[in-house]
């Protein structure tokens, strides 16, 4: 003879209690995902999460590091190709800023998730100089209140 040390009850309630256990203690290991930042130049798409992220601010220092990483994913364009540039809605709140190179490229903040600008902007030569095979360029998420730097996405931009 078998005895229930639990009625069925008792034991669907301790099961359902469980499982919501282990996914609440599943949902606070989880780290909010980054936002993104997406380059498309025909049909041709890639995206990437920030390579340096605070949501509270990177620290001025951080800054300058970040703009200055190598690499980046790789978009082939070709001088008369439209560059578009696409930001979740979260970043295009805050405010983005291009760099070219690890150097500003505009004075003040986007506030739109998508942007096109022509490949020749991005390849134009300095006077004298021969016009680069590539340009890495760098998106700066910065909080328009605070006016701090929240993230920084990097492409890279090469001639075909």
């Amino acid at each position: 003879m078998t005895v229930a040390f639990f009625s069925g009850r008792a034991r669907r309630a301790g099961v359902a209690l469980g499982a919501v256990s282990a996914g609440l203690l599943v949902l606070s290991a989880c780290e909010k995902p980054t936002p993104l930042a997406t380059v498309t130049v025909g049909s041709n798409s890639v995206h990437t999460e920030a390579s340096c992220y605070d949501s509270d601010g990177l620290k001025e220092s951080k800054v300058q590091e970040c703009l200055n990483q190598k690499g980046g994913k790789t978009v082939e364009v070709s001088m008369d190709d439209r560059v578009h540039f696409g930001v979740d809605p979260e970043v295009a709140e805050h405010g983005w800023t291009l760099f070219l190179d690890g150097q500003r490229a505009e004075q003040e903040p986007y506030t739109k998730t998508y942007r096109t600008i022509g490949a020749s902007a991005f390849f134009a030569g300095q006077m004298g100089a021969a016009a680069p095979e590539s340009v890495r360029v760098s998106i700066l998420e910065t909080d328009s209140k605070s006016k701090k730097a929240i993230g920084v996405y990097h492409f890279q931009l090469k001639k075909v």
